[in-house]
């Protein structure tokens, strides 16, 4: 993803970052797909069940930014395939970092 296309799913907070996500779960493979209108388009291997999907979600966006699981909190969208995900104590610059192309 391009910076500016991160720009449209992330916003800055003083918690953090929140992302907007649209997903996919019960996909072949957990990554980014780019954008899917102002959000973030994720493929889940996860299925959505027992909220495994959001697990899968929370850990991905971890080990992508390389937060500590505790610092990845699902702020909307338990049962829906649009969230928003809270990335505790980091800044627009290491989410840039972890999601741009190249």
């Amino acid at each position: 993803m391009t910076g500016k296309e991160l720009l449209l799913c992330c916003k800055s907070t003083k918690e953090g970052v929140v992302v907007s996500c649209h997903v996919r779960p019960g996909a072949s493979a957990t990554k980014c797909e780019g954008l899917y209108g102002n959000a973030m388009k994720l493929s889940l291997k996860a299925p959505p069940v027992d909220g495994k999907a959001n697990k899968e979600l929370c850990r991905f966006f971890a080990e992508k930014t390389g937060l500590p699981r505790a610092c990845v909190t699902l702020l909307s969208g338990e049962t829906s395939r649009e969230k928003r995900v809270l990335l505790a104590g980091t800044g627009l610059e290491n989410v840039c970092s972890a999601f741009s192309e190249g």
